[in-house]
């Protein structure tokens, strides 16, 4: 089966209120795709419909071309975690994963490998019930992983997980991409993301806001801009503006100007003679590119610094 999702037109209402709005976009194998946005975004709607958990009231979800629903062997062609949280607390880790794997026909010694894959050695004769939040999400990509699966959709796989655990997912999620597989992840950790997917999927009111690399996100984010440090910031901003930068000030001793080159700023500050100690092109996080995206999508906003933001339906 060829690793593909593929996502065109999807709308759909919750009554009155419309959770997908012509959502689209493509995850292809080889990379780890990251689906981001804000509460109310539609990315867990979307996960549950490429499932098959969701119906639409039009478009298309589709796994190497077919819908879920169709698929003959789901856990040998698609892996998923929505709900960690969704295990029998009484049943050991170890015997949720049999009861899985004997439902596709799956013996013990696959549930032994995903086991040793999801670093559960030593407590998978543990009742779940007992897990912490990071272990839960262990146990749940371990299931995910039963079937061999090419495509795998794993929704915020890095809530609860401790550094150390962090640092693990990271590592084997390029790993399950660099076998040729199609990995999404929906997360809102962006610096999780960052070091992790490869293109990124940002979302907003039920529709696509960017649909391209990581790298490229972050390079538009950037803009061109320039960061300086210098003990005589009102020197440096006064020449540079003089030769038409837009310069701002954003600490003590650090300026960010935007309409220059890093080597025009340099021999501009050269010639009046004030002295820096860092030039650098500015390279923006992808907290910031999402930041810039999604400042009109966004559902709920605090309205002073006393009124939290409400939580919407993802």
């Amino acid at each position: 089966m060829e690793a593909t999702i593929e996502v065109t037109g999807l709308r759909k209402r919750f009554g009155t209120a419309l959770a997908l709005d012509g959502m689209t976009f493509t995850v292809r194998p080889g990379s780890v795709t990251g689906f981001v946005g804000p509460n109310g975004a539609g990315k867990s709607t979307t996960m549950r419909v490429i499932l098959g958990l969701d119906q639409v009231d039009e478009g298309t979800a589709l796994i190497g071309g077919r819908p879920y629903r169709s698929l003959r062997t789901p856990l040998g062609q698609v892996g998923s975690l929505l709900d960690a949280a969704a295990l029998q607390p009484g049943r050991t880790a170890r015997n949720h994963l049999l009861w899985l794997a004997h439902s596709q026909g799956l013996g013990a010694r696959r549930v032994d490998e995903v086991v040793a894959q999801a670093g559960l050695e030593a407590v998978v004769r543990r009742k779940a019930g007992g897990f912490s939040l990071g272990m839960r999400q262990r146990l749940g990509i371990a299931a995910a992983l039963l079937g061999d699966p090419p495509v795998l959709l794993l929704d915020e796989p890095f809530n609860g997980l401790d550094p150390e655990g962090i640092v693990w997912i990271r590592g084997f999620l390029r790993a399950l991409a660099a076998e040729g597989r199609a990995v999404l992840v929906s997360s809102h950790l962006m610096s999780e993301l960052q070091d992790t997917a490869g293109q990124v999927v940002v979302v907003g009111r039920g529709r696509v806001l960017a649909d391209t690399s990581v790298a490229d996100l972050i390079a538009a984010a950037s803009g061109g801009r320039v960061t300086l440090r210098t003990a005589e910031r009102s020197a440096a901003m006064t020449a540079l503006a003089r030769a038409g930068a837009t310069v701002a000030a954003t600490a003590p001793d650090t300026v960010t100007v935007s309409g220059l080159a890093p080597e025009r700023v340099v021999a501009l500050l050269g010639a009046s003679a004030v002295p820096f100690s860092e030039v650098s092109a500015h390279r923006a996080t992808l907290e910031e590119a999402y930041m810039e995206l999604t400042r009109d999508a966004v559902e709920f906003r605090a309205a002073d610094a006393s009124v939290g933001a409400g939580e919407g339906a993802r």
